[in-house]
Formats: C-alpha cells, structure tokens, sequence
C-alpha cells in the first residue's frame, strides 16, 4: 500500500510550467483537500463553456490512460460521463453533476490514481464574465476520504487540475492547449 501510494505521490508531482494565476492549496488535511485555481480566458463565457464540452480537445493526455488526445468526452448536462476511450473498455474518471450554462460545470470525480483509493471529489469550474468580455474560471476540487500520503500530495494534485485549467484557456484562446 505505501509503494502504491509513493507512486501516486510521484504521479501526480508531474511539474506543469504554465500554470493558472492564482494556483493555491486552500486547505488540505484530515483526509480532505481544497484546491482551487483560477485564470482569466480572452473570451466570452459562451466560448468558455462550449470548450469545456470539447474536454478531448484540452485534457492533458499525459494525465490520462490512453495517452491519446480526443479521447476524453463528456456532454455537459447532468448525469453524462466524463469518460475516455479505450481499445478494450473505457474509464468513467466522472460523472457531471451540475450544469448552468455559461456559469458552472461541476464533476463529481475522483481523478487519476485517486480513483484507486476511494475518494470523493468534485471539481467545479465557475465562470464570470469581466468587465472587459473576457471570462474569469475559477475551478475548485475537493477531495474527502484521503489517506495521509495523498493529503501530502496536495501541492502535486494541484499542479495536475491547474494544469488542466491553464490547458483550457490556452485552447479558448489560441485553438491549440499546447
């Protein structure tokens, strides 16, 4: 068990370069986290909220199983999957809980090696438009049923899910996550 969870720690340290303004563990302790990132997108929230029904688009596929981009999919209405393909089967890494167009995507998901572990976890993007057109996403996750070596794996969990983030802003913007 300390072996799988050494290995998740180094997974989930992977070092993201460009990462979200305003990155910040929040909280993290007694088998619980709060992670929360936010970046501002040179676009409207309508443009924001349609990229993040194209998660294949943007996901990292370093931080999935098939390594393969468009593989993620995920419609966004309540009850869709966020799931990915595979030549042999698939994985549900979540399940979309809320949907308010051009405002809130929340995903209940337990992401990467912390499906394994059976924790719970809700990742949400909020978006506000600026007085500029532009959009404001703040995404959160909080994570419950954490064992300690995970706890101190927050700053890496972080550096995952922002990445995630700084990859969707670069897609509004540019068309390319990269």
């Amino acid at each position: 068990m300390r072996r799988l969870a050494l290995a998740a720690v180094a997974a989930l340290s992977f070092a993201v370069l460009s990462g979200p303004v305003g990155a910040e563990v929040k909280s993290a302790g007694e088998g619980r986290l709060v992670l929360r990132n936010a970046v501002v997108i040179s676009a409207g929230p309508d443009k924001v909220y349609a990229a993040m029904g194209r998660i294949g688009d943007w996901w990292d596929p370093a931080h999935s199983y098939s390594g393969k981009v468009g593989a993620m999919t995920m419609e966004l209405r309540p009850g869709a999957c966020f799931c990915e393909a595979l030549p042999d089967g698939g994985v549900k890494h979540g399940e979309v809980v809320m949907v308010m167009p051009e405002r809130t995507v929340r995903i209940m998901a337990a992401l990467g090696p912390l499906q394994a572990t059976g924790a719970t976890g809700a990742l949400t993007f909020e978006m506000k438009p600026t007085l500029d057109g532009d959009t404001e996403v703040t995404q959160t996750y909080q994570v419950s049923g954490l064992d300690p070596a995970m706890v101190q794996a927050a700053p890496g969990i972080d550096a995952v899910v922002g990445g995630q983030l700084a990859r969707l802003k670069r897609y509004v913007e540019t068309g390319k996550p990269d």
